[in-house]
């Protein structure tokens, strides 16, 4: 077995994992901390829930959810706020938010739950211990093993009983990964299956007549390794990995932190200004992220993208403006009802705002997009004439149903499957994608997921369709960035890594230098640099798996050469 099996999840472009729990409250506020149940009833289906809300000493709220029909537990809640009666809280993971109003005792919360539409809600305050009334089975609490792919890596799954059964979640503390969803839980008598489908993964065990261990077996990606859990008490540490392109105050220039409306939206957003040394005007740019919830850094697995190049190019005398998305951070709004369109106005707010500032020489104002980011720069770019050049970092070139299949196929292989394997999933995908494209009702997708793989829980499949359905998926996989690329007349660098196994170059590259040429642009640089993943990370398979465990930010030769690319410019 290879090392390059490992346990991540990823958003359709950019890796995703290791949510926060970050709370700001208004005093005075009702109580709100205790346990909340409640059932969201969404195309045909229940799901019942359950939310904990925690107040920590200093006053702050944090909360996990629940999700008793799909077997997951403790996802956790990115922002918990509560003004007035007003409660706010938005998870990131699975791009969920939940807005409603207290009653005047505080025993009920009436409000609507968005998923990409939305969905009433109400929750009502659980008696004290009545999520935990169930007896504990046998095994409940955590246990641990640890896998051998070249590299140690543990896992942790805790196992809880509860009224809908048995229960169980999933952490990775060597990747910084914790509370994973395991859907499925099936126990007979010493025998136990666990399944994973988000993560590709299974575990089939047996339980010790002494239940001193739980001993079997762990798939994923077509591989198989054993997997010994046993008892485990307090708790397991992550492992800090080292991030030596980390810049450390102090900085060589100035940072600024800075909000700034969309007038479109009607948001506020937030981010970073980091103005170089010197007189100026200097050009500048605006940074946008990949696809999924980040904040101002693009932070994941320990990395800060953003951070880094933000640091490397303002040394280089230019401008960097990073934001916040919408919802996270500093910044307003909803991002789990936006589109990427809706994304682009935020990009444009952001040039309107950098054109304020006497630093920023006005006529030298570029952006840079990382993944979708690269999809949403030339849709910027073609349609206002004051963006002075581009730099799409791992954009795609053709719409997200090409980019699906594709991208399941390579981080199949690149995780050890046979390229039959690959391209049996990728088909699947293909097929699905097709249905939901033509207008299939939910019933007709459902069968396709279930013809797919009839082990999923009903549940589960119909929170697949409701995904596809949402405004954001069905914007990704019809738009075609060719048809935006033909507009752009600005510069435009356009790179991808060798090992991108999430928007594979030898599919976008071509796609992005035709539709260029198509368009007439005369300035415009294609570049694939060899040993990149979609990071831009120097990487042995390219797979997200990897991401964590790499200490390298961003390649030191992506960095110069789009630092020097824009000075050309």
């Amino acid at each position: 077995m290879s090392q390059t099996m490992r346990i991540v999840i990823f958003s359709t472009f950019t890796a995703a994992a290791g949510f926060g729990l970050f709370a700001q409250t208004t005093p005075p506020q009702p109580e709100v901390a205790g346990d909340w149940q409640g059932t969201l009833k969404a195309g045909g289906a229940e799901f019942r829930l359950i939310l904990h809300v925690a107040k920590s000493s200093s006053g702050a709220l944090t909360a996990t959810l629940d999700s008793i029909d799909q077997g997951a537990k403790g996802i956790p809640a990115g922002t918990v706020t509560v003004e007035g009666s007003n409660l706010r809280f938005a998870i990131e993971s699975i791009q969920g938010t939940y807005e409603g109003k207290l009653n005047s005792d505080a025993t009920s919360i009436d409000g609507t739950w968005t998923q990409g539409q939305p969905f009433p809600l109400v929750l009502t305050r659980m008696a004290a211990k009545a999520a935990g009334a169930v007896a504990p089975s046998d095994i409940d609490g955590a246990w641990m093993g640890t896998l051998d792919v070249g590299t140690k890596l543990r896992i942790v799954f805790h196992f809880v009983n509860t009224s809908a059964g048995l229960t169980a979640t999933l952490d990775s503390p060597d990747q910084g990964a914790k509370g994973l969803p395991v859907p499925t839980v099936t126990r007979d008598g010493s025998s136990i299956k666990l399944g994973m489908p988000n993560l590709g993964a299974t575990f089939d065990g047996k339980i010790a007549a002494d239940r001193s261990t739980i001993e079997g077996t762990f798939t994923q990606g077509g591989n198989s390794l054993p997997l010994v859990l046993k008892p485990s008490t307090g708790e397991v540490t992550k492992v800090e990995h080292h991030r030596p392109q980390n810049p450390v105050r102090p900085y060589p220039y100035r940072d600024e932190d800075v909000i700034y409306k969309n007038q479109t939206a009607g948001i506020d957003l937030g981010a970073t200004l980091t103005v170089p040394q010197g007189r100026g005007p200097f050009p500048a740019v605006v940074l946008i992220t990949g696809s999924g919830q980040q904040d101002r850094d693009e932070s994941l697995l320990g990395h800060k993208p953003f951070l880094v190049l933000a640091d490397y190019l303002t040394r280089q005398g230019i401008v960097v403006l990073r934001v916040d998305d919408r919802g996270a951070g500093k910044s307003g709004g909803n991002f789990a009802a936006s589109t990427t369109r809706d994304f682009a106005t935020d990009v444009e707010a952001g040039i309107s705002f950098l054109k304020t500032r006497t630093e920023v020489n006005p006529l030298k104002i570029g952006l840079i997009g990382h993944s979708e980011g690269g999809l949403i720069a030339p849709m910027v770019a073609a349609r206002n004439p004051s963006v002075a050049f581009i730099v799409m970092m791992a954009g795609p070139g053709v719409p997200g149903d090409q980019i699906l299949p594709a991208q399941i196929a390579a981080i199949m292989e690149a995780n050890g499957a046979s390229h039959e394997e690959a391209m049996k999933h990728a088909q699947n995908e293909r097929e699905v994608l097709t249905l939901a494209e033509h207008g299939a009702s939910a019933e007709e997708l459902e069968k396709k997921l279930f013809e797919i793989d009839s082990k999923v829980p009903q549940a589960q499949r119909m929170a697949q369709i409701k995904a596809l359905d949402s405004p954001w998926f069905k914007f990704f996989i019809s738009h075609d960035p060719a048809g935006d690329l033909r507009k752009v007349k600005c510069p435009v660098l356009a790179i991808n890594g060798e090992k991108d196994r999430q928007v594979p170059p030898d599919l976008n590259l071509p796609a992005i230098r035709k539709a260029l040429t198509a368009g007439g642009n005369q300035h415009f640089e294609v570049e694939e640099l060899p040993g990149l993943n979609h990071l831009f990370q120097t990487a042995k398979t390219g797979s997200p798996s990897e991401y964590a465990d790499i200490d390298e930010t961003i390649s030191p030769a992506a960095l110069k050469l789009i630092s020097s690319w824009i000075l050309k410019q």
